[in-house]
């Protein structure tokens, strides 16, 4: 049978799936997997801490340069780019570690590819409203979110195992153990790099505008005007509302992420749940994920069928409501492991679901001209939505305790219900009005 490229190219699960699962496999390696190499390299704690939340800086100010990957070059061609660029960056960790300088050498590698994974997102969240019909993409939300997450948990699980287990077969060589790892994910971003080369589409709206008419001061007027739509598209009341819902719609879940992973696997003297993890593994990286697909799935379908406006009450409902669960683990420390994996089932079940409506509405926002920086721009948005609540939900926590924590986080969902109710949405929007050829 002849393999046919471009009969692949205009179905979005040949490319959908990996694209995104490239785009967060970069992410979880600067932000996770980094700490664990650097505790087991000998770095203390503080350092760990101070070098790497420096590299969240790239993602943080990603929008500023958001409008060149809107006008230079094509998105397809970024993507392609980035992610060549990252898996070097990878091989660069894996060959610097076990030289004397590992420090700055994989420090100076994780920033190259913590610039690279920033202006990718860029371009693959822009390729994605390029490549796709509106029903296209609200249907694909959830598979792309779903992927996402899948390479997380990939990379701050099973990539880490692997580093683990490399350790005991080579008697205890922990350099060359992480060097090898990282070896085989820079093999893994240049079989991602084939694999878009052939089959990414190429979108009559994917343009290169840098050429011909677009350049010099009319380059960077149209920087200036996208940034200055961004702020100006909608009148500013609605324009307010919209930050408001994207900064604020994921606050209770901004507070209970990083505390709820330390209570699973907290001792019962500190008043967490105590699981191994092997069982942290199974209930997280089985059980929550199977939850945490089947309700990001179930979101694109149902919101591409009757649309965003007509579920978005149901999500705001399922991503705040279940966890409520926590509260009641942790007054009984004592429960079996089976009634743990169903509680958690049903929170991921529920975060998979609800957070179909954010990921919409960021699209929703980005409508239009420059809709590629515009949506940079929500991205950075929703990355300062977990941040705020991330940074002050450990002190909240030992201040308070686990039982009173997560009381207080089930208070600050009256914040998600305030701004969902704020918030205006075509009726429309999302739902699919005619059938979409050429994808079917």
């Amino acid at each position: 049978m002849r393999f046919n490229v471009k009969s692949l190219s205009r179905n979005p699960w040949s490319w959908v799936p990996t694209l995104y699962f490239a785009e967060g496999l970069p992410y979880v390696a600067v932000m996770t997997i980094s700490l664990v190499l650097y505790k087991q390299l000998g770095l203390s704690n503080a350092d760990i801490t101070f070098y790497t939340s420096w590299l969240y800086l790239p993602w943080v100010i990603k929008p500023l340069w958001s409008p060149f990957v809107d006008v230079v070059k094509t998105k397809r061609w970024w993507i392609v780019t980035m992610q060549l660029l990252i898996g070097a960056a990878f091989g660069g960790v894996a060959f610097t570690i076990p030289t004397d300088v590992w420090l700055q050498s994989t420090l100076f590698f994780f920033w190259i590819m913590a610039f690279s994974s920033a202006t990718h997102d860029i371009a693959a969240d822009g390729f994605y409203m390029l490549g796709l019909s509106q029903h296209h993409q609200t249907w694909f939300v959830g598979i792309r979110s779903t992927f996402y997450r899948l390479a997380t948990l990939f990379g701050q699980g099973i990539l880490v195992m692997i580093a683990g287990n490399l350790q005991v077969l080579f008697r205890g060589s922990i350099r060359y153990s992480w060097s090898l790892m990282f070896y085989g994910v820079m093999a893994l971003f240049i079989a991602f790099w084939l694999w878009h080369m052939a089959v990414l589409p190429s979108p009559k709206e994917d343009q290169d505008l840098s050429q011909g008419r677009l350049r010099g001061m009319e380059l960077m007027s149209g920087v200036w005007d996208s940034v200055k739509t961004f702020f100006t598209k909608f009148p500013l009341k609605e324009t307010i509302i919209a930050f408001l819902f994207m900064l604020f719609y994921r606050m209770p879940e901004g507070l209970l992420v990083k505390v709820s992973s330390l209570f699973l696997i907290d001792s019962y003297a500190n008043g967490g749940l105590g699981l191994s993890p092997s069982e942290y593994g199974l209930v997280q990286g089985t059980v929550g994920l199977v939850g945490l697909t089947l309700g990001g799935i179930l979101g694109g379908i149902l919101a591409s069928r009757d649309g965003l406006k007509r579920w978005l009450w149901p999500m705001v409902c399922a991503i705040t409501l279940p966890d409520a669960v926590y509260i009641y683990l942790s007054c009984d420390l004592s429960v079996s492991f089976f009634i743990i994996n169903v509680c958690v089932f049903i929170e991921q079940f529920g975060y998979g679901f609800g957070f179909t409506a954010y990921m919409l509405y960021l699209i929703y926002y980005s409508r239009g001209k420059h809709k590629t920086s515009h949506y940079a721009l929500c991205t950075a948005l929703m990355a300062l939505s977990m941040m705020l609540p991330g940074l002050v939900s450990g002190d909240l926590q030992e201040a308070v305790g686990y039982q009173m924590f997560f009381i207080i986080v089930m208070i600050f969902c009256v914040v998600t219900f305030l701004v969902a109710a704020l918030v205006k949405i075509d009726s429309d929007f999302g739902r699919k009005t005619e059938p979409v050829e050429g994808n079917e």
